[in-house]
């Protein structure tokens, strides 16, 4: 019985393939490999031409663009820049009486703006905010992820509440949003996301340990993102994201920012910062720096040097930041 029981098991075994297809699987991987290497190289080609005729900027007329961080900085130098282009601007920010100042800057410029106050922390009312912009202005069709804070500190000196607060905002206020908002525009396949990261999002700084871990965090968050619609089944290739590194920006942020060779790296104007900000979501470039140069020299260029000889350059440029005031986010 057994003997018999064994024969018929191999027997239900499925047939190893044949030469035959053996070799059509082998003809079918050939066949997608050049097809990648032909759209690797026609994607490097149309980089290259972009670079020497970039696309014309899109119109943002009547687009519903929600920008959080909008009190102060680069993200009222935003609003103020979107609402000229003649989009409905929906600030939101911790703060009222900073975020109802830039609302009162657009309407006197004659543009068109709203101002909701959210701690983009509390997932719930961010959930409720996105149920209330839906009613009362409209659905959102480009979400500006740029609340954020940055406590300057020893690493070992930075605190609990510190750290804590940063994932909340940084990292955390950037998913809900996301989240929140970005079903939409699925929905209809048209949108765009523009997230705030940082050169240290980039590059490690001294003095901003946990907070250069929130930026990179938001890099990969925008790149993963990028990677899961692109492989859905479903096309939203109508779904376009701008992750933006700026470097030192004059916001108040940065304490005491220390640049050895002030002449080169100086630290960039919020309204110089918002210009090029702007300018990369509608050429929908995919990631930035601010200044562009810093693209190449600080993050390109070092990824070919070997560890040893970047830790040399990064002690002799001196950039950083000096550390905050203690309890100054307590």
């Amino acid at each position: 019985m057994s003997e018999t029981h064994t024969r018929v098991s191999l027997g239900a075994e499925q047939e190893p393939p044949t030469t035959y297809e053996k070799t059509i699987d082998a003809l079918k991987l050939t066949g997608e490999i050049l097809w990648t290497i032909v759209q690797i190289w026609v994607a490097i080609f149309q980089s290259v031409y972009a670079v020497f005729f970039p696309m014309e900027p899109k119109d943002v007329s009547g687009e519903i663009i929600l920008i959080s961080g909008t009190g102060h900085g680069m993200g009222r130098e935003m609003a103020l820049r979107f609402a000229r282009l003649k989009a409905t601007v929906v600030c939101v920010d911790i703060n009222p009486k900073g975020n109802q100042e830039t609302v009162d800057m657009i309407k006197q410029e004659k543009g068109k703006a709203f101002r909701y106050e959210c701690d983009i922390s509390d997932r719930a009312a961010v959930f409720a905010l996105q149920q209330k912009v839906s009613q009362e202005v409209g659905s959102v069709t480009v979400l500006v992820n740029n609340a954020g804070i940055m406590p300057c500190r020893p690493f070992l000196e930075t605190t609990e509440k510190e750290v804590r607060l940063m994932n909340e905002i940084n990292v955390m206020g950037g998913i809900w949003m996301l989240q929140a908002f970005l079903p939409p525009m699925l929905a209809r396949n048209r949108g765009h996301i523009v997230a705030m990261a940082s050169m240290a999002g980039m590059v490690g700084s001294k003095n901003l340990v946990p907070y250069c871990g929130t930026k990179f965090a938001v890099r990969g968050i925008m790149q993963a993102l990028a990677v899961e619609l692109r492989q859905e089944e479903k096309d939203y290739s109508g779904i376009k994201m701008t992750t933006v590194c700026p470097y030192i920006v004059n916001t108040g942020l940065a304490h005491n920012p220390k640049i050895r060779f002030k002449d080169l790296m100086k630290p960039v104007e919020p309204s110089d910062a918002a210009e090029q900000i702007v300018n990369a979501m509608r050429r929908e470039l995919v990631e930035i720096t601010v200044p562009g140069d810093l693209w190449y020299s600080s993050y390109k260029f070092p990824q070919l040097l070997p560890a040893r000889a970047v830790a040399i350059l990064q002690d002799f440029t001196k950039t950083g930041v000096e550390p905050h005031a203690p309890n100054q986010f307590e």
